[in-house]
């Protein structure tokens, strides 16, 4: 099990970017597949990307495919999650998770996963 912790939201405006961060404790983060998941007041928790263990495969929802990015360093326990041209429906509380399962198969598991952040607040201005 790894525990995990967000960082890097705030207010921007329309337009702008901002790179998250994921810190993970716990010697098994660098054999999991990571993702990102975000929920706006009064929606549910919807995936964003993932990627494997590795870096080598990533995974994007469509709605945000070719604005966000995401990466991981395995030296710094990491993951980001960069996002340009952000949108007021961008707004929502970010959250970061790691599993052990196939990368392409964390938007299926979400109900599942056990190893959640608390989440980061990112609020978009229009």
């Amino acid at each position: 099990q790894v525990q995990l912790e967000e960082a890097g939201g705030g207010l921007v405006q329309a337009g702008s970017s901002l790179r998250l961060s994921c810190v993970a404790s716990g010697r098994a983060w660098s054999t999991y597949a990571a993702g990102w998941f975000r929920q706006a007041p009064g929606k549910e928790r919807e995936f964003v990307a993932s990627i494997t263990w590795n870096g080598d495969n990533t995974f994007y929802a469509d709605s945000i495919k070719d604005r966000f990015t995401i990466s991981r360093d395995n030296s710094k326990n990491t993951a980001y999650l960069e996002m340009n041209g952000l949108k007021p429906e961008d707004t929502a509380v970010y959250y970061c998770t790691a599993d052990p399962a196939a990368a392409s198969t964390i938007e299926a598991l979400r109900d599942v996963l056990d190893n959640w952040g608390p989440g980061t607040l990112v609020t978009v201005s229009a």
